[in-house]
């Protein structure tokens, strides 16, 4: 009866504290709700990753971040918000966060969601048609063509880059 008379409450006061809006509490929310970190551990400040950039260097760099939890998986992926900001912290909470039974399902997500920005990489054809513009000097457009071609997806080799600039 003690039991019953329980759920009922709960019931009652997540009705009227959610005004009839279910899954708010704390287990419905977070991704992994029995995960406690020590009350002495303190974060990494992570680079943050807003929507643009390359999704798989942001998951390199988050990682090479965890020192200490890293192995972890649920740790990994109940920080995974804390580096990120706009359109990617948006997408990051619009998620079901029971889907994702692993770390790798949610940086496969991650990075299906935000390829584009990996995608949209300059080519080989971009960097040679690149011209310098009459108001920049030689130094400012050799630095701005560098730049570009470290964009270039699969990678310029150290010989090819000087074989295009010396043409350009």
């Amino acid at each position: 009866m003690a039991e019953k008379l329980k759920k009922l409450t709960g019931r009652v006061q997540s009705v009227e504290g959610g005004k009839g809006v279910e899954g708010l509490n704390y287990e419905d929310m977070c991704i992994h709700p029995d995960v406690e970190l020590s009350e002495d551990y303190k974060p990494p400040k992570f680079k943050m990753f807003d929507g643009t950039g390359d999704p798989k260097v942001h998951l390199r760099t988050y990682c090479d971040k965890l020192v200490g939890v890293g192995k972890n998986e649920q740790i990994r992926i109940k920080l995974f918000m804390q580096s990120l900001t706009g359109d990617a912290l948006s997408w990051y909470i619009s998620q079901n966060p029971k889907k994702w039974v692993s770390w790798v399902s949610m940086a496969s997500h991650f990075i299906d969601r935000f390829r584009f920005n990996a995608e949209n990489a300059p080519n080989v054809f971009y960097i040679q048609n690149l011209k310098k513009k009459p108001t920049e000097t030689f130094r400012e457009y050799a630095t701005h063509w560098r730049l570009e071609a470290t964009k270039v997806r699969p990678a310029l080799e150290e010989e090819q880059t000087n074989k295009f600039f010396i043409r350009a």
